[in-house]
C-alpha cells in the first residue's frame, strides 16, 4: 500500500476521528469537574459564613458564654 491508497487514507482519517472523540471526552470531564468546583466554591462563599457563625454560637452556648 502506498500513502496515496484510499484505504490507507480512510484508516488514518478514522483513527484521527476516534482519537479526537477520546480527547473530547477527556475535555468534557475536565470541564464538568471545573464546573462542580466552581459551584461548590460559590456555595461555600454564599452560605459558609452562616454555617461558621452558627457553629461559633453553638460553641459559645456549650461553653456557657451565651
Amino acid at each position: 500500500m502506498t500513502t496515496d491508497d484510499p484505504l490507507q487514507q480512510n484508516i488514518r482519517r478514522t483513527t484521527a476521528m476516534h482519537a479526537l472523540k477520546q480527547v473530547r471526552v477527556l475535555v468534557d470531564e475536565a470541564n464538568e469537574d471545573d464546573a462542580f468546583k466552581a459551584r461548590a466554591l460559590r456555595w461555600i462563599m454564599r452560605y459558609g459564613w452562616l454555617v461558621l457563625l452558627l457553629f461559633i454560637a453553638l460553641l459559645a452556648r456549650v461553653f456557657g458564654v451565651i
